[in-house]
This record gives structure tokens, sequence and C-alpha cells, in this order.
């Protein structure tokens, strides 16, 4: 499976510590992440990550390309609702293209938590025969 990270400044660490908890699972798939929750994530587990620019550089947006061409199968997107973004309706086309692309996304670390122990058991199989 193709796993996309994405976390807002707030979230980083939680991202990172998610990462380190779920390192075994994590390792058996392609990771890609914007730039500064890649390398973050990267350095704590040694995971082999694809970074993308950071996110206010447009890594979202390359993220959300991929997502598009049905080339992404999970989004990990730990958001912080508490400070909003300038760049929030970016933010919003992202999750309608995984609207639109059925790709299963978390946007906290609870949904992160049942999107990752799902991908454990085999539940997102499915995504294979939908980007054959």
């Amino acid at each position: 499976m193709n796993i996309a990270l994405i976390a807002h400044d707030a979230k980083k660490e939680l991202m990172v510590q998610f990462c380190i908890a779920y390192c075994g699972i994590l390792s058996r798939h392609t990771i890609c992440a914007t730039g500064t929750t890649g390398r973050m994530v990267a350095k704590a587990t040694g995971l082999e990550i694809q970074k993308f620019l950071a996110g206010s550089q447009g890594g979202d947006q390359q993220i959300a390309a991929k997502i598009a061409f049905n080339e992404i199968d999970m989004l990990i997107f730990f958001r912080d609702p508490l400070n909003p973004k300038p760049h929030e309706p970016k933010d919003m086309n992202l999750l309608r293209l995984c609207d639109m692309h059925n790709i299963p996304v978390a946007t906290n670390i609870a949904t992160g938590e049942v999107l990752i122990h799902g991908l454990e058991r085999g539940d997102l199989d499915w995504r294979d025969i939908v980007r054959a």
C-alpha cells in the first residue's frame, strides 16, 4: 500500500510518536510525506520515506496530485483543529479528493489507529484491486 503522511505543525510530534508505535506495520508499505513531517518521521523511525516539499511550499498539493492519479491508498493527516490555517482551503481540497477517489483518510490519532490496524488485518486489500 502507498501511504501518505501529513501533519500540521502542532501535530508533528504526535505523528512521529504514531509512526514509532506502528513502525513495524508501516515498514511493510511505501510511505510518502510532506517535507518536514517526512524528515522528522524518517529520523525517528529509520523508515524510508519519499519526501515532498513542505506543506506550506506545496507538498500537500504534490500528495493531492498523487491521490488524483490513484497513486495513494491511505492518507494519515493529523490536523490541528484549534488553530485555523491560511491554507485551510487546500486542506479541504485534499480531503475532497480522498472522498472522490475513495481513499481512506485519518485526521486524528483515533482514526489513524483504526486505519493502521485495518491495514495490518488486510481490511484495505481492496485498494490493490482498485489500483490495478
